[in-house]
């Protein structure tokens, strides 16, 4: 819930034309009286995959101004269970993050999530149906003067989805800002023999993607946005790859997400509509009135990738590098300032700089005007890509 709350819109038109016969002045927030120590909710964050790999999530809310992140519920005991007994365990991958082996049940199974905390609180989502999710159709891309515009296209020949919802996840090949040839280990230089300079970014999606076509005649999706990468990205740069997955929920699972999205998007204007109560269909079993966050539905999941190369883009579009405050220097300076500056530091000196860890050795440089070695340096962030990455091609690359 927001932490100041504004007057809606209805509301302020009957208030505005008197408020401007008074005087012209500021609008002051309103800040409701809100327990804001209350924390330790348990969020429950994932789906049941009825064709493959179940992901679960369990966590804990913070207090509403504190600036500590989420803390994840560990070691807890999770499975998927049928109605009638069979279960699948969700092992622990990372602390607070269950994944299940790949399962293969009939679209109709009803199922539900059924977990135990470490202190020994138990809780079960309510049972639900799995749906079959129909194949996403395309992913397409529109170079425009706004940028690359994503969007997906599926349909249901049975026409019983109805109700979507779109995650994904995006890849790009980046260049750090500098190539070093050169590391720095026991007050000595050595070729470089690991690659820092070509990297791989990723990134999840955050904003909630729904869509719908209760009102529609056909079960048809069409060129539903997904994503704006601007024309100068940086991720548009060498070559791109989004990984989309598709969802079809039900209509209740459809109502909470968009009810969460509601909420998210919101920005705190005056005009903004109020807070959405969230109700989700995880449950205590002990204590039915203890609050818990999450909505547990149950479908396949089907996905497709595509990849964009920068020279499938206009060539007037100039990228962005990520790197654009970045310098270089070198020790000494081979064209000191004037007025002469003080001595240049000695050899020993130098190799103690570099024995600091603050400069990142890109190259040794040798001049014929000087006998000694000159060492050209940035910051570990300007040098090493995988400081915003990792230097391991992708497979699917």
């Amino acid at each position: 819930m927001k932490e100041f709350f504004m007057l809606r819109k209805g509301v302020l038109l009957k208030l505005v034309f008197g408020a401007l016969l008074v005087l012209s002045g500021c609008i002051e927030p309103f800040e409701p009286e809100v327990e804001v120590s209350k924390a330790g909710f348990l969020v429950v964050d994932g789906s049941l995959n009825g064709a493959g790999r179940s992901t679960i999530r369990l966590s804990r809310t913070t207090a509403l101004r504190s600036s500590a992140k989420a803390q994840v519920e560990s070691k807890a005991r999770v499975y998927m269970e049928e109605e009638g007994g069979q279960q699948y365990l969700l092992p622990e991958t990372v602390a607070g993050t269950y994944v299940s082996a790949a399962v293969a049940l009939p679209p109709g199974t009803r199922v539900r999530l059924h977990f135990t905390t470490a202190g020994q609180r138990e809780y079960v989502s309510d049972y639900t149906e799995l749906k079959a999710t129909p194949p996403i159709d395309s992913v397409t891309w529109k170079a425009g003067s706004r940028g690359v515009q994503i969007a997906v296209n599926a349909h249901d020949d049975t026409q019983q989805s109805r109700f979507y919802r779109w995650d994904y996840t995006e890849t790009w090949e980046f260049t750090s800002a500098y190539k070093s040839v050169v590391e720095y280990r026991n007050r000595a230089f050595y070729p470089r023999a690991e690659n820092i300079y070509n990297c791989w970014g990723t990134e999840e999606a955050t904003a909630i993607k729904l869509g719908t076509t209760s009102k529609l005649g056909q079960d048809v999706v069409s060129e539903q946005p997904l994503t704006l990468l601007p024309p100068t990205s940086v991720k548009l740069r060498y070559r791109y790859s989004i990984l989309v997955r598709q969802y079809a929920l039900s209509s209740s699972e459809y109502s909470y997400w968009e009810a969460l999205r509601k909420n998210t998007e919101t920005q705190g204007n005056l005009f903004d509509p109020l807070p959405t109560q969230l109700t989700g269909n995880v449950h205590a079993v002990v204590d039915a009135g203890e609050q818990v966050i999450g909505f547990i539905g149950a479908q396949s999941v089907t996905e497709k990738r595509i990849f964009i190369g920068t020279r499938q883009l206009p060539q007037t579009w100039v990228f962005d590098t990520g790197y654009e405050t970045c310098m270089t220097d070198t020790i000494p300076r081979p064209n000191p300032p004037l007025p002469p500056p003080p001595p240049p530091p000695t050899e020993a000196q130098a190799l103690d700089y570099f024995d600091s860890g603050l400069p990142f050795p890109i190259d040794v440089l040798h001049f014929a005007t000087s006998p000694r070695n000159f060492y050209l340096y940035s910051t570990a962030d300007c040098v090493d890509c995988r400081r915003r990455g990792t230097n391991v091609k992708p497979s699917f690359w």
